[in-house]
């Protein structure tokens, strides 16, 4: 049973990093798909860990059933995911319905994660009929998730693609059976399992082909398609045009004009720029056209590197020999880490994505323009676009872009913003041109062929209304300035994604929330009163109790996990395979805190008041660990990937920890623990991830939510 325990975290994680991530792709890299998506696989977990509890003593047969069934329905789920679109009907391009989405997201994940949970609950009283316990069960089931981490981590390292990793997932799932029915007599199951993993194994040969024949089902004119440690990269051709998707979402084409109108309406008001710096964007055409102003220097940084290598051979002759001009220099880095060690500009142009995610969104904050203004030469003009609709910003537009406005202007004394379907937003600490005869005698002297930016074009978008109205509206409208720690750009993402399906949601405003009376005193207080009230009332029941504490625990970390992520995150940029470290330090926490707390407490303790004192230590270790990280954040002091890994290591460790306290404290039987106990922690994760990441830290930020989180802890010593 050990045996199982182990392929049941491997495949779980593996099969979680599957289809969370095709979830991503199909929904166009839309991040709350994911945080949602994640908190769904949590949910159905939960409810697999209570289907079948009262099946005491489950047979091997079952178990093995399930794993041939967990393997089938990954692949399953897959073909799923990519045709979804096509089963419901959807336009190319555009977003299905909400409620779409909503079923398609809860009918993908529910299989794996159904089987995943009642396979661990099946596994561990299988385990636990030998004499062991619940938490060492939990110990083996998390290091099979270390596992399971390390390698889609290396799958991810090595350019596996993410049909590939699906079916080394099945094919882990069907040889489990093999190896634990061996010497055993159940000769048809067995023959199941083998035949199951040599179809897998054959089609493992012909993944490209059938990743490719899936990829043309949404994208017909299909040339090449690519998973990097960003998201896929695929490329169209129609006639002359390429388009370049990013997770399914349009990046960029050749045949538009949005390189020239970002580039021109930025160098034109410079008097002669020599010193360029392209933070992401490059293959767009914005090289291309820099290098009309015949500057001595242009350093590209590109985030993806398997984006330009993938796109560059498909690209127009014009963009690919700008790219290999001598005083273009190409350097694959997170911008922001760049910055740190760079030279200074003339010219920053900002060509990153839309800051409607984590990973976008520190680049429009309040410390990553404090970077670009130390690296700016006297006069130097930092340049940046932000796409809206052209004649109404609706109410989380105008907060979105007056936060990212407001910690612009806390940076740089000149701010200009120019209006259209794309805005452009220039800053500087020198004067800006604020009427359109400077950059229109610039555009005249240096002669720059263009087939949108005129002398015309650039009087009508000084001299339009909607530049008067813009400006009027940024110094009218107030909003906290969008930095690392509050990402107040999330929240404003979150809602004006919701608005396309419900277009009353634009009228909300999320920060009039922070300013309504339910969160000050003496609601607030009595909010944090009544908490602790509950947790003493649960104490006459011990099972409730039982379950809540590890609820709280499992709540805590997933919050706390996600703080430490995002953290990292925006000040050390996403390195896929640093976040899979990262994840593999919290299991590996979970592993050992597993193991010792099991190893500790199975010693002979005089009376109950020390069993109890267990999880008080624990308890008050996560008090430590909330005010650390508190601190940290608060302070806004950097962290490395070595420490964001012991943090969460630790972290993992106090979770499973009191996962373990729980389950041997005061209890006879194990097995009747074993489904109330593993459910209160998937459901309290699943309830973390999903306030944590769309509400909590959105609303009150990354330092408020951690203080939070350790009043949390401080009252759920009271469950002890």
């Amino acid at each position: 049973m050990a045996i199982s325990l182990l392929a049941v975290g491997l495949i779980s994680i593996l099969g979680q990093v599957v289809l969370l991530r095709e979830l991503n792709v199909s929904f166009y890299g839309i991040e709350l798909i994911y945080l949602l998506a994640l908190g769904i696989w949590l949910f159905w977990t939960a409810v697999g860990a209570v289907v079948g509890r009262r099946n005491r003593f489950p047979s091997i047969k079952y178990i093995v059933v399930l794993f041939i069934i967990f393997g089938i329905a990954i692949l399953l789920d897959i073909v799923f995911i990519r045709s979804s679109r096509l089963i419901f009907g959807g336009i190319p391009g555009a977003y299905l319905t909400f409620f779409q989405q909503l079923i398609v997201v809860v009918i993908s994940i529910l299989p794996a994660g159904l089987l995943s949970g009642l396979l661990f609950q099946w596994t561990a009283k299988a385990y636990v009929t030998t004499g062991r316990t619940l938490a060492s069960a939990y110990a083996i089931e998390s290091a099979g998730g270390l596992i399971g981490g390390l390698f889609s981590t290396l799958f991810i390292m090595w350019g596996l693609q993410n049909c590939s990793i699906a079916f080394v997932c099945a094919l882990a799932s069907v040889i489990t059976p093999i190896i634990i029915l061996r010497g055993l007599r159940t000769s048809l199951l067995r023959w199941t399992a083998t035949v199951l993993a040599c179809i897998f194994l054959a089609l493992l040969w012909k993944t490209s082909y059938l990743d490719r024949q899936m990829s043309i089902w949404n994208h017909p004119n299909l040339l090449e398609s690519s998973d990097s440690p960003y998201g896929r990269i695929t490329a169209t051709r129609l006639y002359n045009q390429i388009s370049v998707f990013e997770n399914d979402a349009l990046a960029f084409e050749t045949e538009g004009i949005e390189a020239e109108y970002f580039c021109h309406l930025v160098a034109l008001q410079h008097p002669n720029p020599q010193e360029v710096l392209i933070l992401g964007g490059g293959i767009e055409g914005i090289v291309r056209e820099i290098a009309k102003y015949k500057p001595k220097r242009i350093d590209y940084v590109e985030l993806n590197p398997v984006m330009l290598n993938l796109v560059t051979r498909y690209l127009p002759d014009d963009i690919r020999k700008s790219l290999r001009e001598p005083n273009v220099h190409i350097i694959f880095a997170d911008p922001r880490q760049y910055l740190k060690k760079s030279g200074t500009y003339d010219l920053i142009l900002v060509g990153m994505p839309e800051p409607a995610s984590g990973q976008a969104n520190r680049f429009y904050t309040q410390e990553f323009f404090k970077q670009c203004s130390a690296k700016l030469n006297p006069g130097g003009i930092l340049g940046f676009r932000l796409r809206t609709a052209e004649n109404l910003w609706t109410m989380p537009l105008t907060r979105r872009n007056t936060s990212i406005y407001s910690a612009l202007q806390s940076v740089f004394p000149e701010a200009l913003f120019l209006p259209g379907t794309t805005n452009v937003v220039t800053a500087s600490r020198a004067p800006l041109p604020r009427t359109p005869e400077i950059m229109s005698r610039r555009l005249q002297d240096m002669k720059i062929v263009t087939r949108l930016i005129s002398q015309n074009y650039i009087k009508y978008l000084f001299t339009n209304d909607r530049f008067f109205q813009i400006r009027d509206l940024l110094k009218k409208e107030k909003a906290l300035p969008n930095t690392d720690i509050r990402p107040v750009c999330y929240q404003y993402a979150f809602i004006i994604w919701l608005s396309k399906f419900f277009p009353r949601i634009a009228l909300v405003d999320p920060s009039s929330i922070m300013d309504n009376d339910f969160l000050k005193p003496p609601l607030s207080l009595l909010l944090w009163i009544s908490l602790p009230i509950i947790f003493l009332l649960s104490r006459l029941l011990p099972a409730l109790r039982r379950a809540m504490l590890v609820a709280a625990a499992g709540f805590m970390g997933m919050v706390l996990e996600t703080i430490l992520i995002l953290y990292y995150q925006v000040k050390h940029g996403v390195l896929y395979q640093d976040i899979g470290l990262l994840l593999m330090s919290f299991m590996a926490g979970l592993a050992l805190g597993a193991m010792i707390i099991n190893r500790e407490m199975a010693r002979p303790i005089a009376n109950r008041m020390l069993s109890r004192w267990y999880g008080i230590r624990l308890l008050s270790g996560f008090c430590f660990l909330c005010a650390f990280t508190g601190m940290r954040v608060t302070m806004s002091i950097s962290a490395g990937l070595v420490e964001i890994s012991c943090l969460l290591a630790i972290a993992g460790f106090l979770v499973a920890g009191i996962f373990a306290y729980a389950s041997l404290h005061e209890i006879e039987d194990q097995k009747n623990v074993i489904s109330p106990l593993y459910s209160a922690d998937l459901i309290g994760g699943c309830l973390g991830s999903l306030l944590g990441s769309l509400i909590l830290i959105p609303l009150v930020g990354m330092d408020v939510t951690t203080w939070g989180m350790l009043l949390l802890a401080a009252f759920s010593i009271l469950l002890v």
